[in-house]
């Protein structure tokens, strides 16, 4: 496959991701820090996002639209150093592309679904965007790690997202995925941007954990590649 057409394919996945599904907790006030019906809703959005991205752009680059995913299959070996940086390349413009398209359409104001320290706390906000992006990540070396799989592979990622979301909004907004935060946060600006190194390193470092879990898990056994 032609390197630039996965990287335009993470461009793109990574602009609806932001565009639609922070776009939904932007439209529906979804708020960390505060429960109500709206997490639902922007859960559901999340993984709907990726269920669509994964059936249409999962056959050219494979569909992380994450950096975090790509940092673990580059740790599992399931993708060469020249495409991890021009997958991550892709991931971000397209996160900040997203973000802009969101504030054009809903207003510079509109919050842009950004993510938040939960009470505050920076060392807990590490931790539970490690454990949201560990199980995130262990799914999906998971699903597809073998080609019978593959049929299935993108709705389970997505109910993966959308559990991950329903119990991580609450604290974080739910990152895990650094190219998510990164693009609205520019945008919000204030505490947003100031504190979105917590949603770059956390998620990153829970991609890390992730592969390398696998990693020991499989021992020498083979995974099938993308």
């Amino acid at each position: 496959m032609n390197a630039m057409k996965k990287y335009v394919a993470e461009f793109i996945g990574t602009m609806v991701l932001v565009l639609f599904a922070c776009g939904a907790a932007a439209e529906l006030g979804c708020q960390t820090n505060i429960a109500d019906a709206s997490y639902a809703l922007t859960a559901l959005a999340f993984g709907l996002v990726i269920v669509a991205m994964a059936y249409s752009i999962g056959n050219i680059s494979g569909c992380h639209i994450n950096p975090a995913v790509s940092l673990a299959m580059l740790i599992s070996k399931r993708m060469t150093a020249k495409d991890f940086i021009g997958y991550v390349i892709a991931q971000f413009a397209g996160a900040i592309a997203g973000a802009a398209v969101l504030g054009y359409l809903l207003g510079w104001d509109c919050g842009f679904g950004a993510n938040g320290l939960y009470m505050d706390d920076i060392v807990k906000s590490l931790v539970i965007e490690v454990i949201l992006t560990f199980v995130f990540v262990l799914t999906i070396l998971g699903v597809t790690s073998k080609a019978e799989f593959s049929r299935v592979a993108g709705l389970v990622i997505g109910l993966t997202l959308t559990l991950v979301h329903i119990f991580g909004i609450y604290f974080t907004g739910t990152s895990v995925n650094p190219a998510r935060s990164l693009g609205p946060a520019l945008f919000a600006g204030g505490d947003a941007l100031s504190n979105v190194w917590v949603f770059l390193a956390a998620p990153l470092a829970g991609g890390v954990l992730a592969a390398l879990v696998w990693n020991f898990l499989n021992g020498t056994r083979k995974v099938s590649r993308k």
